[in-house]
C-alpha cells in the first residue's frame, strides 16, 4: 500500500513515502527534505541466533556520488570504504535507536540508509535519523519508538531549525537533538564557546518540532504499520539464578568496593569461575548465563548504593569528585608538540604535528570538495583495557572519538592567516578507564600550548553520568567505565571557561527532561573549570616560538598576474628560486604563496626574492643584481629572478670606460637604477647614478692619466746614418 504524508519544518517540507520500493525489507520509508532524499530500511532475522547473548544490530549511512550528480575518483570508479562522514552519520543514528529496542530481542537487525539525492544544502544525516525510527515503526520488529530528530543552528542570535550548509557556515551552533515523549534522546554538536542557556534554549526549540515528526510517524504507523513481533524471553534454566546468587552472598559487594579496575575485573573473572565450577555438574554450558547473572547482580548493587545512601561510588569517589589528575608536557623531544594527560585510571598521550599546505587532508563529499587544515585522530591500542586483539585499523568508534574531540578544540584554534600550518593531533590511549575522548580533549589542548601554536585559550571536558530509579536520581561527574556500563547516561561536555565547544549525549533510559539536562551541564560546567584550573597550572598559555623540528612557514599574497612572472616560462623562475633558497615554494591559483624551509632564514630569503620579482619596475627604482653577461657595448644584470637590463657602457662608471670587463665581471653583484623601460619592455640601468661622487682631483689625475696612456708621444728608435 502507497501511503505518503508531510509537513512543513523551518520553511520547507519535509515528507514520507513508503509502499513503493524496497517493499520486501521488513520496513523502509522514502524521506525528502528540499531536493534531499534518503532511503531507510530495517530488516530483522527471523529467527534469534543461539550464539547472540546482546543484541547485534548494524546501522549503515552510504551515499551514493550520483545522488550530486558525481563520478566517485580513483581507478576503479565505483564507492568502496566508507568516508569518514559516512561513519559519523551511521552512529548518529545507531545511538539514539539501540537502546529503544525492548531487552530480550536478540535478532540480527540491520539498518541501512542510502541517500539517493542530495541537493547540497540539507544535510541528509538527520533523515537518516527519522528515515531508520519510521522505517522500524511501520514495521513487525519490536521497537519502542517513534523519535524525532531536529538540528538547530544559531546565527546572529538567533535559532534556526535544520539550517542549511550556507547557514551553518556562519553559525556558533550546530547541535542536533533526538527527542522521545518530550525526552531528550541523544545531543550531539559542536559549538564556538556558547553558554549553557543556549544549549537548553535550543533543546525547547527542538522539542515542538521533534512532537510534530513523531505525529506523522504515528500517522503513518496507524494506516499501515504491522503487527510487532512476540520477544521469545531469555531462557535461564530453573532454579540456576536463585544458585548462582546464594553462591554469591556479599561477594558482589566486596567487587563493587575495590577501586582498582585490574583488581575489580581479576575479581570477577575469579568469581564466574568459581561460580560455574560449582555448578557446571547441574547446569552445564552455562558460563554466558553466569556472566549476564553476576553483571546484574553487581548493576543493582551499585545503583542502590549511588540512590539509596549516596556514600560511595565504586571507586569511592563522591557524586562530584573528579579523579586525580596529572598533566606533563614536551614529554617527547623531537616531536612538535606533545603532553600526557592522566586522570584517575585513563590516560591520554597527545602529540601534535605541524605540516604545510601539502600536508591539508583532501575531502570529497556529496557537497563539494573541501581541505582541512586540523586533523584529531584517536587510536584506542588493546593493551589500554589489558587485552589482546589484532592492531587493524580505527574502527566506528575511534573515529566517532577523535571526531568529537577534534570539533571541541576547532574554535579555539588560529585563523590560517596567523598560522599557516597544517595542524595533525595523534591521541593514543594508553590506559582507559572511562571518559578516553574527554582526556584526549585535555592532553591535545595542552600538547597544542607545548607546540606553540597560538590558541585562543585551554580547552577541557568530562563526562556526567546518571543513576535514575524512578523519581529519584544522582548526577556523577566524570564517570568510569562500569559506571558508563551499569548507569543511564554518558554526557560528554568539553569547552573553555567562556562556554561549551563540543557536547555529546548518550542515554538508555527515556525519562530525560530538559531540567535533568539543565543540572548536568551545571555539574559539567564545575567540572570543567576544575580541569582547567590543573591544566593551566601545568601550561597556562602557548609557548613563544615553535619547536625547532617543526617546518618554518611564510605565507605571502600576490596578485594574480603575477603569478605567472614567478613560475616563468615552464616552471623555470620558480625551480630556480626553490634551488637558490632551499625553501619550499607552493602557489595556489587565487595568488596565495606558501613558502617552507626547515630553517626561517632560508624563508625569508625566498620571499624577498619573490617580492623582488613582483615589484614594479619604474624608473629611479634600485636594485642589487648579479652580472650574468657581459657584451662590448655593457653589461646585462639580472636585478629580479628571470628579469634582466642592461648598463650601457656609458653607464657603468661616473669616468669613461674603455673596456666593460675593466669595471664589472660575470657574477658580480652591482647596485644600479632603472633609468628607463622601453616600449619593448627592455629595462636600461644605470650604475653611474648610485655610485658616490669622487674626489674631484682624483678625477682630474685619471682623465689625465688615460689622456697620457693615449696621447703621449712614444719613444722612437734613431736611425743608423753612418755611411758604408
Amino acid at each position: 500500500m502507497l501511503y505518503k504524508d508531510n509537513i512543513e519544518i523551518g520553511g520547507r517540507r519535509i515528507s514520507f513515502e513508503t509502499g513503493g520500493i524496497a517493499k520486501q525489507a521488513d520496513g523502509s520509508v522514502i524521506i525528502r527534505y528540499g531536493d534531499t532524499m534518503v532511503l531507510v530500511s530495517a530488516v530483522a532475522s527471523k529467527e534469534e541466533s543461539e550464539e547472540n547473548h546482546f543484541f547485534p544490530l548494524t546501522v549503515n549511512y552510504v551515499e551514493r556520488t550520483y545522488a550530486a550528480g558525481k563520478i566517485p575518483g580513483g581507478f576503479f570508479k565505483r564507492e568502496g570504504r566508507p568516508r569518514e562522514k559516512e561513519i559519523l552519520s551511521s552512529r548518529m543514528i545507531d545511538r539514539p535507536i539501540r537502546p529503544l529496542f525492548p531487552e530480550g530481542f536478540l535478532c540480527d537487525t540491520q539498518i541501512i540508509a542510502m541517500v539517493l539525492s542530495a541537493d547540497q544544502e540539507n544535510d541528509s544525516d538527520i533523515l537518516g535519523i527519522i528515515g531508520a525510527s519510521a522505517a522500524l515503526t511501520i514495521s513487525d520488529i519490536p521497537f519502542n519508538g517513534p523519535i524525532g530528530a531536529v538540528r538547530i543552528g544559531y546565527v546572529d542570535g538567533e535559532f534556526i531549525v535544520n539550517p542549511t550548509f550556507s547557514q551553518l557556515d556562519e553559525s556558533k551552533m550546530d547541535l542536533v537533538i533526538v527527542i522521545k515523549n518530550d525526552s531528550i534522546i541523544m545531543l550531539e554538536g559542536e559549538c564556538f564557546e556558547v553558554d549553557e542557556s543556549d544549549i537548553i534554549r535550543a533543546i525547547e526549540i527542538a522539542i515542538p518540532v521533534a512532537r510534530d515528526i513523531i505525529a506523522m510517524q504515528e500517522r503513518l504507523r496507524d494506516k499501515i504499520g504491522e503487527t510487532k513481533r512476540t520477544i521469545t524471553p531469555f531462557n535461564v534454566p530453573l532454579g540456576l539464578e536463585e544458585k548462582i546468587k546464594d553462591l554469591l552472598k556479599s561477594e558482589v559487594e566486596i567487587i563493587n568496593l575495590t577501586k582498582d579496575k585490574l583488581e575489580r575485573n581479576r575479581a570477577v573473572e575469579n568469581l564466574e569461575r568459581l561460580v560455574y565450577k560449582e555448578i557446571e555438574n547441574k547446569f552445564p554450558d552455562t558460563q554466558q548465563i553466569v556472566k549476564i547473572v553476576i553483571d546484574d547482580m553487581r548493576r543493582k548493587s551499585m545503583r542502590e548504593r549511588i540512590i539509596g545512601e549516596k556514600i560511595m561510588r565504586i571507586d569511592g569517589r563522591g557524586a562530584k569528585e573528579i579523579r586525580p589528575i596529572h598533566c606533563e608536557v614536551g614529554i617527547l623531544p623531537r616531536v612538535h608538540g606533545s603532553a600526557l594527560f592522566t586522570r584517575g585510571q585513563t590516560q591520554s598521550l597527545c602529540t601534535i604535528t605541524l605540516g604545510t599546505t601539502t600536508d591539508r587532508q583532501r575531502v570529497e563529499d556529496l557537497e563539494g570538495q573541501s581541505v582541512k587544515t586540523f586533523m584529531l585522530h584517536y587510536n584506542f591500542p588493546p593493551f589500554s583495557v589489558g587485552e589482546t586483539r589484532p592492531l587493524r585499523g580505527p574502527g566506528r568508534r575511534e573515529i566517532g572519538h577523535g571526531s568529537l574531540a577534534e570539533r571541541a578544540l576547532e574554535s579555539v584554534l588560529p585563523v590560517e592567516e596567523r598560522f599557516p600550518y597544517t595542524i595533525r593531533i595523534v591521541s593514543d590511549i594508553l590506559e582507559s578507564n572511562g571518559s578516553s575522548s574527554m582526556a584526549t580533549v585535555c592532553g591535545s589542548s595542552l600538547a597544542l600550548m607545548d607546540a606553540g601554536v597560538p590558541v585562543k585559550t585551554s580547552v577541557a571536558g568530562l563526562s556526567i553520568g546518571l543513576v535514575k530509579e524512578s523519581e529519584k536520581y544522582c548526577m556523577l561527574s566524570d564517570i568510569i567505565g562500569d559506571e558508563d556500563h551499569f548507569g543511564d547516561m554518558d554526557f560528554k561536555v568539553a569547552g573553555t571557561r567562556k562556554g561549551i565547544t563540543a557536547i555529546q549525549l548518550d542515554t538508555k533510559i527515556s525519562e530525560l527532561s530538559v531540567d535533568i539536562i539543565k543540572e548536568a551541564l551545571a555539574q559539567a560546567k564545575d567540572g570543567r573549570y576544575y580541569i582547567l584550573d590543573i591544566m593551566d597550572r601545568t601550561l597556562k598559555e602557548s609557548r613563544a616560538t615553535l619547536s625547532d623540528y617543526a617546518p618554518k612557514v611564510i605565507m605571502m599574497t600576490v596578485p594574480k598576474e603575477k603569478i605567472g612572472e614567478i613560475i616563468g616560462p615552464g616552471g623555470k623562475t620558480i625551480r630556480r628560486l626553490i634551488e637558490e633558497t632551499g625553501a619550499e615554494i607552493e602557489i595556489s591559483d587565487d595568488g596565495k604563496i606558501s613558502i617552507v624551509s626547515s630553517d626561517i632564514e632560508s624563508a625569508e630569503n625566498a620571499k624577498a626574492k619573490i617580492n623582488l620579482l613582483i615589484q614594479e619596475l619604474e624608473p629611479g627604482s634600485i636594485f642589487v643584481g648579479k652580472v650574468t653577461r657581459t657584451t662590448n657595448f655593457g653589461a646585462f644584470v639580472e636585478i629580479s629572478p628571470g628579469k634582466e637590463g642592461l648598463i650601457h657602457i656609458s653607464q657603468l662608471a661616473a669616468h669613461r670606460v674603455a673596456k666593460v670587463e675593466d669595471e664589472v665581471k660575470v657574477g658580480d653583484e652591482v647596485k644600479v637604477m632603472v633609468k628607463e623601460i622601453d616600449d619593448m619592455g627592455r629595462i636600461n640601468l644605470s650604475r653611474k647614478a648610485v655610485m658616490p661622487p669622487s674626489d674631484p682631483s682624483k678625477r682630474e689625475n685619471q682623465t689625465k692619466s688615460r689622456y697620457n696612456d693615449k696621447y703621449q708621444k712614444k719613444p722612437t728608435r734613431k736611425r743608423n746614418n753612418s755611411s758604408n
